[in-house]
């Protein structure tokens, strides 16, 4: 219920501000609006104020602000001057822009309030670089301070996991620039090997960089995985393999994915004393490659977690400029996703829907008013942009058309225009449909 409640309060907040810049820049300029509906469908609340009619409909992806329009039925001669179509193409073009530019200052407001109280972020330290790895093959190691990803400086663990995105989206490459002991080291990022030059959901796991540490300690085993059966216990620490000193977590899973199915004698150390353990770990396939595995999860470093943590301050100014800079960012980085996507930079598994989108408005719900606002500022952003698109039927497509008519000095025909807004409705279709299918094969891929 919670899932669905917060689904709904976010589509109904973005879809009115969206649909609200519309109907008031409409009015500056001078144009009758007949009605202002948050829905499709059958309306379920009407109330009339002035010319316009204000209706909550049962369908609640979506809204419209419907003009009174020559193109779309008779308008009485002397009202002629208050139709949509009779205005300046710049009139016009004002008037469509706003539903878009809602959003963005929508998205500039959202992030003000959840920025000002403050917070914590996290300092680019790496804690961990997974073994075979994209970042351990480039030269990655823990301990190495972030300092910039193609250029782009990288203050916080944010910073990284945008201009990681950005950098898979767009330009195809990531150059990190790292700093160790006072010696700054570049770093090239071989993406086609390991499946990194399409932006996924995987694919900052694929990179190879955390945050956090582990220690050799286990904190979880699996009942009937190859830890458990070789005796292994929570809160053991491991000491040595065949002998060999084990001195981080990555250490020890390197060793065990290199001895599938292969006897080892492990010692651990469990209540002051030390015990010496037989462990075979079980064989699995991974990109067609046998690696061992013992169903075991380490303990994470709490000291060096807590070390990474740092307070954020913001005057009101400053949480307005952070704000500019997270919306601008983002919105870059949406359109250069929605690019990639044209030129296979960024898989189409990336296209979320209604269900996707649900579960992550119930999830920031559960976490907190300042995660759920953050949520809406970045859907807010997403219908910015989207809308933006040249795409007709969208605000862009408009948008595309009057652009011509400028070029041209007159209107597009009436019969080109309509070809366009069939064009653009089997393309919106298409990616509702794959939308869906995204979102069902999550719901089905658990």
């Amino acid at each position: 219920m919670m899932t669905v409640l917060a689904f709904l309060l976010a589509i109904a907040v973005l879809v009115t501000f969206h649909e609200y810049g519309h109907y008031q820049v409409a009015r500056w300029c001078g144009v009758r609006v007949l009605r202002f509906s948050i829905g499709f469908g059958k309306p379920l609340l009407r109330m009339q104020r002035g010319d316009t009619e204000w209706v909550l409909a049962a369908i609640p992806l979506g809204g419209y602000v419907k003009m009174l329009d020559e193109r779309e039925g008779d308008v009485n001669p002397a009202d002629r001057h208050l139709a949509f179509n009779t205005q300046s193409v710049y009139k016009r073009i004002a008037i469509v822009v706003a539903g878009p530019l809602a959003n963005f200052l929508m998205a500039i407001a959202l992030f003000w309030v959840v920025l000002l109280p403050g917070g914590q972020a996290i300092h680019p330290l790496v804690g961990t670089v997974v073994q075979q790895s994209a970042a351990a093959a480039a030269g990655a190691q823990p301990g190495d301070r972030i300092l910039a990803i193609n250029g782009q400086t990288t203050p916080n663990w944010e910073a990284i996991s945008d201009a990681v995105s950005q950098g898979i989206a767009s330009e195809g490459k990531l150059e990190l620039s790292v700093e160790q002991f006072g010696v700054r080291r570049e770093l090239s990022v071989d993406l086609p090997r390991f499946g990194l030059d399409q932006l996924d959901e995987k694919s900052l796991g694929k990179l190879g960089l955390m945050p956090a540490r582990y220690l050799p300690k286990i904190a979880m085993l699996e009942p009937d995985g190859a830890g458990a059966k070789a005796g292994l216990k929570v809160g053991d620490t491991l000491l040595a393999m065949d002998g060999v000193p084990v001195k981080t977590w990555a250490d020890w899973v390197q060793v065990v994915q290199n001895h599938p199915g292969k006897a080892m004698q492990l010692s651990v150390a469990r209540g002051g004393q030390t015990l010496d353990l037989t462990l075979r770990p079980d064989t699995v396939m991974q990109g067609g490659v046998a690696l061992g595995r013992i169903g075991a999860a380490p303990e994470v470093d709490r000291a060096w977690s807590q070390a990474l943590v740092y307070p954020v301050d913001y005057t009101p100014l400053q949480a307005l400029t952070a704000a500019l800079g997270k919306t601008w960012n983002m919105s870059v980085t949406t359109l250069s996703m929605m690019g990639g996507m044209l030129f296979g930079q960024v898989s189409l598994d990336a296209i979320s829907g209604p269900f996707t989108i649900a579960d992550y408005a119930g999830k920031s719900a559960v976490q907190g008013w300042q995660s759920y606002l953050a949520f809406m500022a970045v859907i807010s952003i997403s219908l910015g942009v989207l809308n933006l698109l040249p795409v007709p039927v969208l605000d862009g497509g408009h948008l595309l058309y009057y652009v011509a008519e400028i070029i041209r000095g007159r209107p597009l025909s009436e019969q080109l225009q309509q070809l366009g807004q069939r064009i653009g409705f089997a393309i919106i279709l298409a990616l509702m449909v794959l939308a869906l299918f995204n979102d069902l094969g999550r719901l089905l891929g658990g």
